[in-house]
C-alpha cells in the first residue's frame, strides 16, 4: 500500500481512525485483524518495506537488499543490532519478523508461567491452551515434512551422545501441500476457506530466513495481516511513528488516553523529505518488537509525552540464554536442503539445541563464525581462540583457510542454536552512548548474559569430530563476550502493578487508558524456545478483552 495514502476519517470526524497499531509483527498483525473484526477502523504503521516473492533478494550477499539500516541506505528486512551485552537479530518488514524468522513455533514448558513478573496474574495453564490452538490454526502450524541432511546429521549425533530419544521434528509455519507433494505445486487457499491467498508447497530450499521466494512460508502477510486488510485495515509501509501523545480533556488538562491519542509519523526511508503527518486515534497498540517498543516508550516517557509510563520500562530483557555454534562440513556435503529449523534435541533438562540452515548461496552469516573455542569469557578465552586457530592451521591448513572464507558456508555448515530456560536477563536504558553523543538511543546495562554454555560446546566439538568437520563459535562471543540472539524478549513485561511491570494482565499500559503493548516486550519470563507462537497467543488473549465496536463484523475464529 502506498505509504503516502491519507488515513481515512471515521464517521464522526473526531478521529482519523479508531486504532493505530505500531508495527505489523506477530502482535501487531493479531491486533489488526481482531480489532478490524470487532468493527474498529485500523491503521497499521510499519517502519519496514512490503516484500513479495518477486522482490526478495536472491542472495543475502546483496546486503543492501537484505540488511535493514536505512540511514546507511540498507533497505532490506534483516536488522542486526549490536549492544554492549548482546547482538540482536530481528526483522523489519510488513509482517515483521515473520518475513525473516525460521518458522519454528513451539509451546514453551508450562513452568514458564510460574516464573517471572506474570506469575499469578491468571490461571495461565488453564487459559493459554485455547489461545495457543487459535494461534496455531491461524499460522498453519504443522510438523516438518522436509527433513534435510542437517536434520539427519543432528539425529545421528544425538544418538551417538545418548540423547537420541529427545530428537523431534519441529512444528513450523510452512505449507507442505498434499502428503504425496514433492514441493512446488500451487493450491487455492488451503487455510481459510478461500479467504486467504493462493499458496505453493515447500520444496525445502532452506532459504526461509532470507525471505521465502516460493510462497510456501506462512508469514503474517499470508494470514493475520492479509485477512485484516480484507476487513478494511490499512497498512502503511515505510512509516515510522515518532511521537504518541494523549489528547487533553475539555479543560486542557494533560490526558491519560481516555480521550484518545495524537500520533506523529514520518517516512522511515527518507533522509530529507520525511513527509511528516499527524493521526488522531481512539486507541494505540504498541507492537514494534521488543527493541522498537522499548525505544519508543523510553522516548515518550523522557520527552514528557507519556511521563507516567512505569519506571520498570527496559528492565528484565531476556534472550533465551542463547549461543550460536556451528560445524563446517568437509567438501561434498550440502547441508542447505530442508527448512530453516527442521529438528531439535534436548541435551539436558535446561538445554535445547536446534539444527539451523540457510539456503545455498546465502553465505553472509558465515562472516560471524570462527574456529570453536572453549573457556570462560574474558582475555583468557581470546588467548584460547588464538591457540585454537594456530592448532587448526598447523594440523589442517586447508580446513582452516576454508573456515576463513564465508563462500559456501550455507551449503557446508550446520548452525546449532542452543537455548536454555535458565533465568538470566539484562536491562535497557535510554541514553547517549559515548561513541555517538548526538542523540539518545537504547543501550544495554546490567550483568553480562552468559556467552559460554559448556554442554553446548562439548556437543558441537563431538559433532565436528563425528562428521569430520570443524566446530565454530561466533566472533562476538569470543572477542567481546557478546552473545547473539534472535529472541529478544521483555522490557515492557506484564506485572500486577507499575512497581513490578509496565503493562497489566490485559496488556494495558500502566498509567494510561486505551494503550496496549502486544509484542515480545510483554513477555515476563525466559521461554527457552522460539517466542513467536507465545507472542501470537498472548496477543490473541489481549485482543479478547477489548469489546466489539459493533455487531456487523464477521469473525474468523470462534
Amino acid at each position: 500500500m502506498n505509504n503516502k495514502r491519507p488515513v481515512a476519517e471515521t464517521a464522526d470526524g473526531d478521529f482519523d481512525v479508531d486504532v493505530v497499531v505500531v508495527g505489523s509483527g506477530f502482535g501487531g498483525s493479531v491486533a489488526a485483524l481482531r480489532l478490524a473484526e470487532k468493527g474498529y477502523s485500523v491503521a497499521v504503521m510499519e517502519m519496514g518495506r512490503r516484500w513479495d516473492p518477486d522482490t526478495l533478494p536472491k542472495s543475502n550477499w546483496r546486503f543492501w537488499r537484505f540488511l535493514w539500516r536505512p540511514g546507511l541506505a540498507l533497505r532490506g528486512f534483516f536488522s542486526l543490532r549490536v549492544f554492549r551485552h548482546v547482538m540482536v537479530l530481528h526483522g523489519n518488514a510488513v509482517g515483521g519478523g515473520s518475513v525473516t524468522y525460521a518458522n519454528t513455533l513451539l509451546v514453551p514448558p508450562e513452568t514458564v508461567w510460574e516464573d517471572g513478573s506474570w506469575r499469578g496474574l491468571d490461571d495461565w495453564r488453564g487459559a493459554m491452551p485455547g489461545f495457543y490452538r487459535q494461534a496455531k490454526r491461524m499460522l498453519g502450524v504443522t510438523q516438518n515434512r522436509r527433513m534435510g541432511p542437517a536434520d539427519w546429521t543432528l539425529k545421528k549425533i544425538a544418538d551417538e551422545q545418548g540423547v537420541g530419544d529427545t530428537f523431534y521434528r519441529t512444528d513450523v509455519a510452512v505449507f507442505f501441500g498434499d502428503a504425496d507433494d514433492p514441493g512446488g505445486r500451487t493450491y487455492d487457499d488451503p487455510f481459510f476457506g478461500g479467504e486467504g491467498p493462493p499458496r505453493q508447497s515447500c520444496h525445502g530450499c532452506g532459504s526461509c530466513m532470507t525471505g521465502c521466494r516460493h510462497n510456501a512460508k506462512n508469514s503474517l502477510d499470508k494470514n493475520y495481516l492479509y485477512l485484516a486488510e480484507k476487513r478494511g485495515a490499512q497498512v502503511f509501509a515505510e512509516t515510522r511513528v515518532t511521537d504518541v501523545r494523549p489528547l487533553a480533556d475539555a479543560q486542557g488538562n494533560a490526558g491519560d488516553g481516555s480521550h484518545g491519542y495524537q500520533i506523529e509519523i514520518e517516512n522511515s526511508l527518507a533522509w530529507f523529505r520525511k513527509h511528516r503527518r499527524r493521526v488522531r486515534a481512539r486507541k494505540v497498540v504498541f507492537a514494534g518488537g521488543s527493541l522498537g517498543t522499548q525505544a519508543l516508550l523510553f522516548q515518550l516517557k523522557q520527552s514528557g509525552a507519556m511521563p507516567n509510563i512505569s519506571d520498570e520500562l527496559g528492565k528484565r530483557v531476556r534472550t533465551n540464554a542463547e549461543s550460536l555454534l556451528a560445524v563446517r562440513m568437509p567438501e561434498g556435503h550440502d547441508m542447505s536442503k530442508g527448512i530453516a529449523i527442521g529438528s531439535g534435541i534436548y541435551i539436558d533438562k535446561d538445554t535445547h539445541i536446534e539444527a539451523v540452515r540457510y539456503g545455498a548461496g546465502h553465505d553472509l552469516m558465515g562472516m560471524l563464525f570462527t574456529p570453536l573455542t572453549h573457556g570462560r569469557p574474558g582475555p583468557g578465552r581470546i588467548v584460547l581462540w588464538l591457540l585454537a586457530c594456530v592448532k587448526l592451521l598447523l594440523r589442517r591448513p586447508k580446513i582452516f583457510l576454508k573456515s576463513l572464507n564465508p563462500r559456501g558456508f550455507a551449503q557446508q555448515s550446520i548452525i546449532f542454536l542452543c537455548m536454555q530456560t535458565i533465568e538470566g536477563h539484562l536491562n535497557m536504558r535510554w541514553r547517549r552512548p559515548w561513541y555517538f553523543p548526538f542523540r539518545k538511543m537504547l543501550c544495554s546495562a546490567g550483568d553480562p548474559i552468559p556467552t559460554y554454555i559448556p554442554a553446548a560446546n562439548q556437543f558441537v566439538a563431538a559433532a565436528a569430530q563425528s562428521c569430520g568437520g570443524v566446530g565454530a563459535s561466533t566472533l562476538t562471543e569470543i572477542l567481546f563476550n557478546v552473545p547473539a540472539t534472535a529472541h529478544c524478549m521483555g522490557g515492557c513485561a506484564m506485572g500486577d502493578s507499575p512497581e513490578r511491570g509496565v503493562i497489566d494482565a490485559q496488556n494495558v499500559l500502566f498509567g494510561y487508558h486505551n494503550a496496549y503493548v502486544c509484542d515480545g516486550s510483554m513477555l515476563g519470563a525466559n521461554l527457552g524456545v522460539n517466542p513467536s507462537l507465545t507472542i501470537t497467543a498472548l496477543a490473541e488473549r489481549a485482543m479478547s478483552f477489548i469489546p466489539d465496536k459493533g455487531d456487523s463484523a464477521t469473525k474468523t475464529m470462534e
